[in-house]
């Protein structure tokens, strides 16, 4: 069986697209499952257009992973002989990533995950990345406890998903010049991605989950070869260590009007540790993510990382030891970023001192959420 996952942050994006998909493909079954207030799962299965089926279930733990593992896995696994072809039209919020793994582990080769789509409407992408409420409190997810912004969500998606539709509800007129604005940051922000409109023939991306879990790793950096004004991504590097003081007060500079500022620190207080740094709208975190891999003993083959970017970073005398920050926004400045950074590293004089340096970002507090904070 082929599946096609489609992610989406509201129910209309979605359905727009899993219509799309279906249309041009007859025969294709499409499963929705959404998920309401006290663990309600409801789950609608349709074929050519006809109902077949619709049935409501209670989770004893009304999360969206338990929906994923308890609801859309087995559903699936009873059409693996009813259909060559299936399109899940995940509940809104759920991640792409949540789905595909779950059904590799629970369906092994009995189903072939095809393309991971995202559904979304352009003209409200900025405005979602800058939203500071959750994505609970902006009404996409009835689960109190899922404390994601909705940028987090769709940049989320953007990196893993293989496919961005663009939907287009009409709920309300749209700005072209807005709407051409958001298709922009779209593809500056996934420039991996295929990214069509739902009312043309839709040829999907193919999903490579190697590839698609690399690109959601943390620290990791991609960037279009590219830039796709008015928004642009600027690179930069940074041999040394950073002083942590003086990379505190840069964070703010750094994260202000960035879309996304995402990538790898080696902060002088932490200097055995690989620190991902993710700032999405108006909120940034950094992540003790364990030591670097020329810290690890014995030092482990590059066929065994699952990253690439220590292998194709390495450097002679600091190994993958190293800072690398992406910045995506309107109007970044190449010049400033250099400028910040190279002002954070150490000197001479202080690489020679040995000094402890106190660590202002408590990198070394055991945390089961990233440390997050608002610039």
């Amino acid at each position: 069986m082929h599946v096609t996952v489609v992610t989406s942050l509201d129910v209309f994006c979605r359905q727009q697209a899993c219509a799309a998909l279906a249309a041009q493909s007859p025969g294709t079954i499409v499963v929705f499952h959404d998920l309401l207030e006290a663990g309600v799962v409801v789950r609608r299965i349709f074929k050519d257009g006809g109902l077949l089926e619709r049935s409501e279930s209670a989770l004893e733990h009304g999360c969206l992973s338990c929906t994923v593992r308890l609801d859309v896995v087995p559903t699936v696994n009873r059409l693996v002989e009813a259909g060559r072809r299936v399109v899940i039209g995940l509940p809104p919020a759920v991640a792409a990533s949540a789905a595909v793994h779950a059904l590799r582990a629970g369906l092994g080769s009995a189903a072939t995950v095809e393309s991971a789509i995202l559904a979304c409407a352009p003209e409200a992408v900025e405005d979602h990345i800058w939203d500071h409420h959750t994505l609970f409190e902006s009404g996409f997810t009835p689960v109190p406890e899922d404390d994601r912004t909705p940028g987090e969500f769709l940049v989320g998606e953007l990196s893993f998903s293989d496919t961005v539709l663009l939907a287009d509800p009409a709920l309300v007129p749209v700005d072209p010049l807005l709407r051409e604005r958001g298709v922009q940051l779209i593809k500056e922000l996934a420039p991996h991605a295929v990214v069509t409109e739902a009312e043309d023939h839709i040829r999907p991306g193919r999903h490579n989950l190697a590839e698609a879990t690399a690109r959601t790793l943390p620290g990791s950096v991609h960037i279009p070869a590219g830039s796709s004004s008015p928004f642009a991504t600027v690179l930069q590097r940074i041999e040394r260590p950073l002083h942590p003081e003086r990379f505190r007060h840069a964070l703010a500079a750094l994260a202000e009007g960035s879309c996304w500022l995402r990538g790898r620190l080696w902060v002088a207080s932490a200097p055995e540790c690989r620190i991902a740094l993710q700032g999405i709208g108006p909120r940034v975190w950094l992540e003790n993510t364990g030591p670097w891999q020329a810290d690890r003993k014995p030092l482990p083959a590059a066929s065994a990382v699952n990253d690439p970017d220590p292998v194709l970073d390495w450097h002679a005398t600091f190994g993958d030891r190293g800072t690398v920050l992406a910045i995506t926004g309107p109007d970044v400045d190449a010049a400033e970023v250099a400028g910040l950074l190279t002002a954070c590293q150490l000197t001479d004089e202080e690489m020679a001192s040995h000094t402890v340096f106190p660590d202002p970002f408590r990198l070394f507090e055991p945390h089961e959420t990233p440390l997050r904070s608002n610039p």
